[in-house]
């Protein structure tokens, strides 16, 4: 099996290298590596790093003017070779070799999409005897614990360790860019379709990275979801609820009509209520900005003019 790496990166310097180079010592290489980096400019070293990998071929170094994860991900999948591809955030350690055990995964299983196992900085690996075992995925897709150890078939996957047919991709249209800026649930909407049209998601612990959240660049450039008056971080999440095909009309706006006010119910905003109207206010201008985008319909790649 053919597998292309796709790693979208943006504002992201050494760590993306460094990334890049964990993937070219691996003992089964892919296919090719595509970099698809919305970065305007690098550091020099960074900048002539990317540029001699891309000389001597061992990336193929596709650069976007406008930062968007969504339509990083669909450029990758446009020009992608390989039968599947599989995509890596730009600030991660490798822990398995991620490539022969996503390709093995889709080899045993015939599945469409293949979830890897995530674990975060702060994070270890969970136990076999865990209790979280007995939470059914399909009764709460989105508690699913990406450092869990047991293979099994799941209804979400994390961006930033997964493997997609490239085929199957491509016909649902690949990924929503209405989902701008943070893209939060950008995975979900893709996922809710995938599963809909008959194709099954399998976790699969074998494939492992530790996600190192390098506190700049990526999403991080967006700021603080919990002190920015920016609606960067909320937007997907309301166009996420209007966008879902399997919520009911009341329940979506109950939810959407609710988020402001859960988004001010936490401890951070107990102990700094000065943050309160700051979080407030970007709630409510990620709904006006989520209704905005979502009454023109999503921007698919075969909708996209």
């Amino acid at each position: 099996m053919k597998i292309s790496v796709a790693i979208p990166s943006y504002q992201r310097e050494q760590v993306l290298l460094d990334t890049i180079e964990q993937v070219l010592a691996l003992d089964t290489l892919p296919l090719e590596i595509l970099v698809v980096d919305q970065t305007p400019i690098h550091g020099q070293n960074v900048e002539e790093g990317l540029q001699a990998l891309a000389a001597e071929e061992r990336i193929h170094w596709l650069r976007l003017k406008k930062p968007s994860i969504p339509a990083a991900m669909n450029r990758a999948l446009l020009v992608a070779q390989g039968e599947v591809v599989l995509f890596l955030d730009d600030d991660v350690e490798l822990v398995s070799e991620i490539v022969s055990a996503h390709v093995a995964a889709h080899q045993k299983n015939k599945v469409a999409l293949v979830a890897g196992q995530v674990i975060q900085n702060w994070q270890t690996v969970l136990d076999e005897d865990d209790p979280w075992y007995d939470v059914n995925p399909e009764d709460s897709p989105d508690a699913f614990r990406f450092n869990s150890c047991r293979p099994s078939t799941i209804f979400r996957f994390m961006g930033g360790n997964f493997s997609v047919n490239t085929e199957v991709a491509l016909k649902l249209g690949g990924f929503d860019e209405n989902f701008v800026k943070v893209a939060y649930n950008f995975e979900a909407e893709f996922a809710d379709r995938l599963l809909a049209a008959g194709h099954t998601i399998l976790f699969y612990p074998k494939a492992s990275i530790r996600h190192l959240k390098t506190e700049s660049g990526g999403t991080r450039s967006f700021g603080d979801h919990l002190t920015t008056l920016s609606p960067s971080h909320a937007v997907g999440r309301y166009y996420y609820q209007l966008a879902a095909k399997n919520k009911g009309r009341v329940e979506k706006y109950l939810h959407i009509i609710s988020g402001p006010f859960r988004a001010i119910s936490t401890r951070f905003h107990l102990l700094h209520p000065w943050w309160i109207p700051v979080t407030f206010v970007a709630e409510c201008s990620g709904i006006v900005w989520a209704l905005s985008l979502h009454a023109r319909g999503p921007r698919l790649l075969e909708m996209r003019s």
